[in-house]
């Protein structure tokens, strides 16, 4: 074809307008053709430096220096946030109390459920039988504190009447050792004049309120936890259906086995707990009949319930209010009270202990005591009473999903090595240290 051929196709071919103008523009999509001259119009694809980010579609332009719609929303998001988290952090501090007494109350719940149960089972009504059971636990109680109270009561009395003739004692012996001329009369005097013991009785006055209203908490809070723990036991069933109509079937069953297992666990902890109690106070009874001391029944209830209800050291806290009393009265007394604390405890932790909890609460003593120190960390008083049997719990609702197997018949399982591998042990040894004092041998001749 000849070239001018090719001129007139070219120029027979539609020229492209360019957009929104219908303007000709060139194939290279250059600027409008006006006057011979092409005019390049940047891509909108490409990027300002000149061809960077080419391709790429093009982003909602941000005039520079302003916010983006994003941060406001965000910054009115984080805030929320921060309430929500003050105002939950406040309540909860502000219910800590309520929660403390509620947790209490559904262990209580738990230890009475197995009593209730066969109650109901007989024909009786769950809340009939959690008000007699509760009933029994009251007064066991009261007995006790009013025992152990007449007890105290006696002895800080009988401590008055006494009181003169130690005085009496402790200033002759000051006037025999230090030839001095103390009265008793004198020293009377002396104290009720002085100025500490007046404000003293002013400040015991003062504080009289406290105690009242201390005491008055006190009675409410066990009252909020005996409703609390009445009406998880006598409406235990309504409750676990509750709890169940809010899980798929297959959570239920899981958490009715953690129910009975926790209920299993915590009824047996205060069975085993109870019966080594009534064993221990029995015992502790009978030695301090055998010596004479009084208020013997009080004393070995209170060894009995502070031995067991505080493992590993609450036989050595409860055998200090025995030996105090019987150190009054004979100081031989208190060294046969230590003797039999100390050959009771021995007796308990390796004789009794293991029988009575085999299957009730199956935990290590040193976990348990571990636990204790942990609940006592955490909630004081109430953690160190109700720790070992939330750790039982937890430790039989995990003890499921662990897989276990055999162990193998190796010495070393139990502690003992084998004697082949000792004897090669000590060969080993010795061809490193003769190897080690060859090298060193050929070093030094060197």
């Amino acid at each position: 074809m000849a070239p001018n051929d090719e001129t007139t196709q070219d120029q027979n071919r539609p020229t492209p307008l360019c957009a929104g103008a219908g303007r000709p523009v060139d194939d290279t999509g250059a600027g409008p053709a006006e006057g011979g001259a092409r005019l390049k119009v940047p891509s909108p694809a490409t990027a300002p430096d000149g061809g960077a980010g080419a391709g790429a579609p093009a982003g909602p332009a941000v005039a520079p220096g302003r916010m983006p719609r994003w941060l406001p929303r965000a910054m009115v998001l984080a805030l929320a946030l921060y309430g929500c988290f003050q105002l939950g952090s406040w309540a909860f501090h502000q219910l800590i109390g309520l929660l403390i007494n509620v947790l209490i109350a559904f262990f209580l719940a738990l230890a009475i459920e197995p009593a209730v149960g066969r109650m109901a089972a007989r024909g009786v009504r769950r809340g009939i039988a959690t008000f007699l059971v509760f009933l029994a636990v009251l007064a066991v109680s009261v007995g006790f504190v009013v025992a152990l109270g007449s007890m105290l009561a006696g002895q800080i009395v009988e401590m008055v009447e006494d009181f003169p003739q130690y005085l009496d004692q402790v200033i002759n012996w000051i006037n025999k050792t230090f030839h001095s001329e103390l009265s008793r009369v004198a020293i009377q005097d002396s104290l009720l004049r002085s100025d500490w013991l007046q404000k003293y009785v002013q400040n015991s006055a003062t504080g009289v309120l406290d105690v009242s209203a201390t005491v008055l908490g006190g009675l409410f809070k066990l009252l909020t936890i005996f409703l609390f723990s009445f009406y998880f036991a006598a409406d235990g069933p309504r409750l676990r259906r509750a709890l169940c109509s809010v899980l798929p079937p297959s959570k239920q069953a899981e958490v009715l086995r953690a129910w009975e297992i926790a209920v299993d666990k915590t009824g047996g902890y205060l069975y085993s707990r109870g019966l080594m109690a009534l064993i221990s106070g029995v015992a502790h009874y009978v030695l301090l009949a055998m010596l004479d001391v009084p208020y013997a029944p009080a004393l070995a209830m209170w060894v009995g319930l502070v031995s067991q209800f505080i493992p590993t050291i609450g036989t050595y806290l409860a055998g200090a209010l025995p030996m105090l009393i019987a150190f009054t009265i004979n100081p031989w007394y208190a060294l046969w009270v230590l003797g039999f604390v100390l050959v009771y405890q021995q007796f308990e932790n390796y004789v009794l202990q293991p029988k009575l909890t085999a299957r009730t609460v199956d935990i290590h003593p040193a976990v348990a005591f571990g636990s204790v120190i942990a609940g006592t960390a955490l909630l004081g008083a109430v953690g160190a009473l109700i720790a070992i049997p939330a750790v039982a719990t937890l430790q039989a609702f995990l003890g499921a999903y662990v897989k276990r197997y055999t162990v193998t018949e190796d010495p070393r399982v139990h502690g003992h090595r084998r004697h082949g591998e000792a004897v090669l042990a000590r060969v080993q040894r010795a061809l490193r240290s003769k190897k080690d004092g060859t090298a060193a041998d050929g070093e030094t001749g060197a």
